[in-house]
């Protein structure tokens, strides 16, 4: 049978839309669906992939992939791009270049003048990280992938060159509500999630993600690119706060320290603290849980307390909840202006034509993570969505951070809804893009760091969510995941579990994603065992990616230092090459 599917990204600082090759579900009548993107990208034809066996016998047959082969690994490439890859990457290994990187690209393009900037800039830095200026450019690249076995995300990486000081006022302007504004003395919102200007820049630290600021609604309106920081602050709040106030309450009842799901609230004794504390009335509080039919097994957990607030209903009519730490009952969020009422309606809708055009044309749509204190109101607003949208496939994914702490309640406790509810859980899974600015940010404002503690926290937590939902992929096969990762111990760690669960490539249920550039002796090897894998492909203007260009130095810099592995295969595979006289070679597909 032939498999062929696209796939979007979405970014909820700027709705971008990106478009991949996948290899994904069944299309209908056996053709492939062309989306139209519009000015931003044209879709290319999906690449397709033959089984010769069938379902039963490739789940029994245990797949084992040598990442050690370089003639595997590299045999799209021809000698000229393994001797681009070894130069940029010993290049990312130089502090004084990576850090100047910015300042010297500046000078050289004064230097040699643009056309010739844009050569050499086309000969290595760009010409390894970016597919080509425009979605016409790119298709030679995109089709070669596809000849061996790996699909492309593309996405236009075109960004706004703004300097610190306008970032700042962006940021600011953009995160600062109407009742901020009107009285700037008041206390509205707790200190993680205000607006704070030495942290507008969110650029700062940040290399391995990109950062949007808000315009105005015309502009989303227009392009999709975002929308209002300051309702994502506010609701992420509302969110975290119901959170805390479940947390509280278990305490009380002597159920803290628990993983999330194992904490139950007797029902009874809930109603009682909640009657205690002024939260309402005696008859209100009963009709909450009747209402909503909760509490019918005596107990109430997370996903039954979070079920009480339904963000679809008017935002400014939430509940009051008591101030842990002053013990003062306040609402839930400050009332919105009418205007802020709109702006959250337009929200809504923009991520419901996002949602109905991908299922229209069989596309999934992933979203992308931001920063602690915009991503709760990101993560509730997505699982609306897959509520909605994932009912006979996985259409919307989510993203979970796995450097967070929380990380793992975040994993179980969504994918438990899904089994409640009967819809198809989404995820990609991938480490976390804003570590140093977190932590800077929580050290500087005054509250918990929300990062683990180390790496091998990080890879330990990365690990202990993907079991989790490799292991809700063996029990009923309605989840999905995408292993966004350079790590190759990840990837042999997802192989294993595969393997020991008998989850075949075949069934399209694990994905496997890196950026273009790097890692093609993990991304290729799997493309061509049978795996959907993907590569993340930017394009735009030589100019206009610059900043894109920037943080990849910055990244490799990191990951280079950090192992030699990716250029000893790179020489040992040329070398090899040189032995067997193939001076020339060339990709054959």
């Amino acid at each position: 049978s032939t498999f062929s599917q696209y796939t979007y990204t979405m970014s909820m600082g700027r709705f971008r839309s990106t478009v991949a090759s996948t290899q994904g579900d069944e299309v209908e009548g056996g053709k492939e669906k062309q989306v139209d993107e519009g000015t931003v990208v044209k879709a290319v034809q999906a690449d397709t992939i033959i089984q010769s066996k069938n379902t039963t016998d490739a789940q029994t047959q245990k797949i084992e992939i040598d990442f050690d082969n370089t003639h595997e690994a590299y045999k799209s490439k021809d000698n000229i791009e393994l001797l681009r890859s070894l130069l940029v990457f010993k290049l990312c290994t130089f502090d004084f270049l990576v850090d100047k990187n910015k300042m010297l690209m500046d000078l050289s393009k004064k230097v040699f003048g643009q056309r010739l900037f844009e050569r050499l800039m086309k000969m290595t830095f760009y010409g390894q990280f970016v597919a080509g200026e425009d979605h016409n450019s790119i298709k030679p690249l995109i089709h070669k992938n596809q000849a061996f076995g790996v699909g492309s995300v593309l996405d236009y990486s075109v960004e706004e060159d703004l300097t610190q000081e306008e970032a700042e006022k962006k940021e600011m302007d953009a995160c600062v509500s109407e009742a901020e504004k009107e009285s700037p003395g008041v206390d509205h919102r707790e200190k993680k999630y205000k607006a704070h200007r030495q942290f507008g820049d969110r650029r700062g630290g940040v290399v391995s993600a990109r950062t949007y600021f808000y315009a105005d609604e015309a502009k989303c309106d227009n392009q999709m690119e975002t929308f209002l920081n300051c309702i994502k602050l506010q609701f992420s709040e509302v969110l975290v706060k119901w959170r805390r106030f479940f947390n509280l309450l278990a305490a009380q009842q002597g159920k803290s320290g628990m993983d999330a799901l194992e904490q139950k609230l007797e029902l009874e004794q809930l109603k009682e603290s909640l009657t205690k504390l002024g939260v309402g009335n005696k008859d209100d509080i009963e009709n909450w849980f009747t209402g909503e039919k909760l509490g019918s097994s005596g107990t109430i957990d997370l996903l039954d307390w979070n079920s009480l607030i339904n963000d679809r209903t008017s935002i400014s009519n939430l509940l009051v909840i008591p101030n842990v730490e002053t013990g003062q009952l306040e609402p839930l969020l400050r009332k919105f202006t009418v205007e802020e009422e709109k702006q959250m309606k337009r929200m809504l809708q923009r991520v419901d034509i996002l949602a109905k055009h991908a299922v229209e044309n069989g596309v999934r749509l992933m979203v992308d993570a931001e920063q602690t204190y915009f991503q709760p109101a990101i993560s509730r607003l997505t699982l609306e969505m897959q509520r909605i949208f994932n009912r006979e496939k996985p259409i919307i994914f989510n993203t979970y951070q796995c450097y967070l702490k929380e990380a793992y309640d975040n994993v179980s406790v969504d994918v438990e809804l899904s089994r409640r509810e009967g819809w198809y859980f989404g995820a990609k899974l991938v480490r976390g893009a804003y570590m140093y600015q977190e932590r800077s940010r929580a050290e500087e404002i005054g509250y918990e760091d929300p990062i683990n503690p180390d790496y091998e926290a990080t890879n330990r937590m990365y690990h202990k969510c993907l079991e989790f939902v490799l292991e809700e992929i063996d029990h009923n096969r309605k989840a999905n995941v995408m292993v966004a990762s350079h790590n190759e111990d990840t990837v042999k760690f997802t192989l294993e579990k595969m393997n020991q669960m008998g989850l075949s490539p075949t069934e399209n249920k694990v994905y496997f994603g890196q950026l273009l550039g790097m890692c093609d002796q993990i991304s290729f090897p799997l493309g061509q065992a049978g795996f959907p894998v993907y590569k993340y492909v930017p394009y735009g203007p030589v100019n206009e990616v610059i900043p894109y260009l920037s943080r990849r130095a910055l990244e490799n810099r990191g990951f280079m230092k950090g192992s030699q592995r990716e250029r000893s295969l790179l020489w040992k595979e040329l070398k090899r090459r040189l032995l067997n006289g193939q001076i020339l070679y060339k990709p054959v597909y």
